[in-house]
């Protein structure tokens, strides 16, 4: 049994927040837990987050042992880009690419 949460249009770039989900990939639930506290990067508090609702949603779900939980899957997929634009020199204008993830944590039991 698995049990999966999915946090979409989070406004933070894909690239950045692949490198705090590597970290915890194949990791038991509170080792993962206390590498997200302890990583200072941007998306550590939103995959934290996430996490976290997958742990509730495999208690109140399917009547999971939150004790025997692993991080089987989490991955990122990039959401819908805003476009925005910037003043340059001599009227021009430049664009400015603001993109979101969708994050996807999915847990089993060992």
């Amino acid at each position: 049994m698995e049990s999966k949460a999915v946090a979409r249009n989070i406004r933070i770039a894909p690239r950045k927040v692949r490198l705090v989900i590597d970290l915890i990939r194949g990791k038991k639930i509170g080792e993962a837990l206390g590498i997200l506290k302890h990583t200072p990067k941007a998306g550590s508090p939103v995959v934290e987050k996430l996490l976290n609702s997958a742990i509730a949603n495999a208690e109140h779900n399917h009547n999971m042992d939150v004790e025997n939980l692993v991080v089987s899957q989490v991955f990122v997929d990039q959401g819908p880009t805003l476009k925005r634009f910037r003043p340059r020199a001599m009227g021009r204008a430049s664009r400015i690419h603001k993109r979101t993830s969708h994050i996807t944590v999915v847990l089993n039991e060992k």
